[in-house]
């Protein structure tokens, strides 16, 4: 969410307008600050160009290109901004428009071009002596990866501009950085995040935007922490400030941990209210997580009420939203590690062209001069040649093994939830054209947390492999297996019908019971309940397979676990007995019967 927070830092202090080139700079300083102030000088500005020097005017399309991108025009504002970079004899106009760039293409998702460009703007980073642009660059750089979730290079550009602010520039914008990477990054051994004093920073510097988005870490921290009245005051507090700004992924985070944190207090009409507010704020086409958490929310909310027609709409609209995200997610971190593939290799390319060159010009002095020495050194070249090859072999192996890891869960070493989706939905695809069936099968570890609690999270690791072997040694070759998230896993069976789903599933759950793990003083009982769904019932969807599942494998929790439940054809959609709220806060198993129902906390 901190893209278009620093679409371009204030360069310079306010100066007297009466210049027009002092005019500039004081138009370029508030553009953030004051927008309306900066608008009526860029309209003056605009009436007398004709007397700006090339310099000048060149200066005047940046913040013409910046208003472009400040009113949410992209396409136009990348054309602006890449005729300054390819036009521009100013280097540092050229830096400052590369860095704006950057955040532009990261908010239209084009995710590898936002890697080329930052690249190119780390190489030019040296050569910039201008405070102001090298710090709006590194805010950049450590935006763009926190979103690609490369959190310790997000710190490191930080750190650097801590280290050198400019003239009239606080730390508010670099703390929020560092913060917010450290946070999303996984907390700091030594205790919390100091959120305060960032916070504390940014209403100095009159930045209370940044302070406010500090808040929203400290709130989903609060509920993680399950207390939710502490994130509900925190957030409350600021709520209408927020609304004030006008930006919308602000508000749709506020909106999205407040219905959260209601839900956790177990107000469930104000969960509704503001999971409604984050939806009714989304922008079309476009998945995130607090949108994913409003309907995943809403999904539960009626399925506590027994509205089966609205669970499941809510249902699907959540399924399509996360899968959106994740995959949005999964593009950041690939485009990262591509484009960072692609700069080894060419590198790798360019060293080689040299050594060949050089090659060939000692075997033209060959030709004159039969020097045993030269020989040597020819060989010596070639021996570099091939050594940079192989390299470049293991680059290329690499980049395979990483598009492999991206489908396998690493510790079980199955499909990941987002594999599994796609595989699934491929093989039923199949089977609705070949007129077959298929059924879909949940499991769902018995008692997982407390074994962790009890045991220690290597020994719930163990529990998960064994698990997955235990499943692994009773399926066949054309049965998707996959982990949906934390102890729930997935298995599409093809050319299967319920009642041999309902045996299968029997089968696995007596093998699963079967292999207990060693744990330091005695040994720790294993057991799963499962949910049975099949294409009899819901037809050749995915979506509808696991919702099936899902209602299937929470009887198997209530009944008492350890069991296989499946639906019927004549079953109603819902549970027929859902348990209520106390029943669950009681039973941290039965709460977590279905991770795909799980907001993310």
């Amino acid at each position: 969410m901190a893209l278009c927070l620093l679409a371009g830092s204030a360069q310079g202090a306010v100066v007297t307008p009466n210049d027009l080139g002092q005019q500039l700079l004081e138009a370029d300083s508030i553009k953030t600050s004051r927008h309306d102030e900066f608008l009526r000088l860029l309209y003056q500005l605009d009436n007398q160009a004709s007397k700006l020097t090339s310099k000048q005017q060149w200066h005047l399309r940046y913040l013409h290109a910046w208003q472009v991108v400040f009113n949410g025009q992209y396409p136009e504002a990348s054309a602006l901004l890449n005729d300054i970079i390819e036009r521009s004899d100013d280097t540092t106009l050229r830096f400052r428009a590369n860095a704006t760039i950057i955040n532009v293409l990261g908010v239209t998702h084009r995710y590898e071009d936002a890697f080329r460009h930052l690249n190119q703007l780390v190489d030019d980073l040296p050569q910039i002596t201008d405070k102001a642009a090298r710090y709006q660059g590194l805010g950049e750089a450590a935006q763009l990866l926190i979103f690609a979730e490369q959190y310790d290079q997000a710190i490191g550009y930080a750190d650097e501009m801590l280290q050198d602010l400019p003239a009239g520039e606080n730390v508010c914008k670099a703390m929020y950085f560092k913060l917010h990477a450290e946070f999303r990054g996984g907390m700091p051994q030594s205790g919390d995040p100091p959120f305060q004093e960032g916070i504390n920073a940014c209403l100095a510097g009159k930045e209370p935007l940044f302070a406010d988005s500090l808040r929203t870490d400290i709130a989903t921290l609060e509920i993680a922490r399950n207390r939710p009245a502490q994130a509900i005051a925190i957030l409350k507090d600021h709520y209408q400030d927020v609304l004030g700004y006008n930006y919308s992924a602000l508000t749709m985070q506020f909106n999205a941990l407040l219905a959260k944190a209601y839900w956790r207090a177990g107000n469930i009409e104000e969960t509704e209210k503001y999971a409604n507010a984050v939806i009714a704020g989304a922008i079309p086409n476009e998945y995130t997580e607090p949108l994913s958490a409003a309907y995943s929310l809403l999904y539960q909310i009626e399925a506590k009420r027994g509205n089966s027609h609205a669970a499941l709409d809510y249902h699907e609209k959540y399924m399509a939203a996360d899968k959106g995200y994740l995959n949005d997610v999964t593009a950041r971190t690939l485009a990262y590690q591509i484009v960072n593939q692609q700069l080894k290799a060419r590198k790798l390319e360019v060293e080689a062209l040299n050594k060949r060159n050089q090659i060939l010009q000692l075997q033209r002095a060959l030709d004159h001069k039969a020097v045993e020495a030269s020989r040597l050194y020819i060989l010596l070249l070639i021996t570099i040649l091939a050594s940079i090859a192989l390299l470049l072999y293991r680059i290329k192996r690499s980049q395979l093994r990483f598009m492999r890891l991206a489908r396998q869960d690493g510790l079980t070493g199955i499909f990941n939830r987002q594999h599994f989706v796609e595989e699934a939905t491929n093989v039923l695809r199949h089977s609705e054209r070949s007129h077959r069936p298929a059924c879909l099968i949940l499991i769902d570890l018995d008692h997982f947390k407390q074994i962790n609690d009890t045991h220690g999270h290597a020994v719930g690791d163990q529990v998960l492999q064994n698990a997955v072997t235990a499943c692994r040694q009773n399926l066949r070759q054309g049965d998707v297996f996959g982990r949906l998230g934390g102890e729930e896993f997935g298995i599409l069976l093809p050319d299967c019908v319920a009642a041999t789903a309902f045996d299968r599933a029997e089968h696995l759950r007596k093998a699963i019971a079967a292999t207990p793990v060693d744990a330091a003083h005695s040994h720790v009982a294993i057991s799963a309940s499962f949910g049975v769904s099949s294409t009899e019932r819901a037809g050749h969807d995915l979506q509808r397979l696991l919702v099936d599942a899902d209602h299937a494998l929470y009887r198997a929790k209530h009944s008492g676990r350890n069991r296989v439940e499946s639906v019927n054809a004549g079953d109603s959609i819902m549970p027929s007995a859902p348990v209520d709220a106390s029943k669950r806060k009681a039973d941290p198993d039965m709460s977590n019967a279905s991770s795909l129902a799980e907001p993310a906390s």
